[in-house]
C-alpha cells in the first residue's frame, strides 16, 4: 500500500493515513518493526504537520496588525542581536560588497555568520551575489532607506503631555 503525501494534506486525513497502515492505535503509536516506507511516511508525516501548525499560528500573530506594524516588528529584530548589527556597521564601514573577511572581522564562527547574513538577507537589508566559490555580500540602499523611513517615522512620534504615571 502507497499513499501520495502532500502538503495539502490536512492533518486529519494524515491521521486516517496512519490508521489504514496500522500504525496507530488509539493515541499511542504501536510497538511494531516498521519497515522504510512506513518510517519516510512517518517523516513525511511530522514535516508537514509542523509546517502546518507553524503556517497557521504565524499567520494568527501576523494578520491582525498593519503591514506597517508587521514591517516594524521585522525590522526591529534586525537590531535584537549584536551580531547582525556588527555586521551591518562593518558593511557601512568599508562602503563595498565583501566576500570573506566578516568571520575575521567580527569574531564569530562561519556557520554563525552564515545566519545572521541569511536573516539579514531575507528582510532585504542586504544582498548577496555569487562570485565564484564565495557570496559577496553590500547594503540593499534602497531597502536600507526604505527602512530607515520607516522606523523615523515611527519614533519620531511625539509624546502627549498628559500627567500621568
Amino acid at each position: 500500500m502507497f499513499y501520495l503525501i502532500t502538503e495539502k494534506h490536512s492533518i486529519k486525513s494524515l491521521l486516517r493515513i496512519y490508521y489504514n497502515l496500522n500504525l496507530v492505535v488509539g493515541n499511542s503509536v504501536k510497538k511494531q518493526k516498521i519497515n522504510p516506507i512506513h518510517c519516510f511516511i512517518l517523516l513525511l508525516y511530522r514535516n508537514i504537520a509542523m509546517k502546518q501548525l507553524n503556517r497557521r499560528m504565524g499567520l494568527a500573530k501576523t494578520e491582525m496588525f498593519t503591514d506597517e506594524q508587521n514591517k516594524i516588528s521585522l525590522f526591529a529584530k534586525v537590531f535584537g542581536h549584536p551580531a547582525r548589527v556588527a555586521i551591518l556597521q562593518y558593511l557601512f564601514k568599508i562602503d563595498t560588497c565583501i566576500c570573506g573577511d566578516l568571520v575575521s572581522e567580527i569574531g564569530l564562527a562561519q556557520p554563525t555568520i552564515s545566519q545572521h547574513l541569511k536573516e539579514l538577507k531575507n528582510l532585504g537589508l542586504i544582498k548577496g551575489n555569487v562570485e565564484g566559490t564565495s557570496v559577496c555580500y553590500c547594503i540593499d540602499k534602497d531597502n536600507w532607506s526604505n527602512m530607515k523611513d520607516i522606523m523615523i517615522k515611527f519614533l519620531d512620534q511625539d509624546i502627549p503631555n498628559t500627567n500621568c504615571c
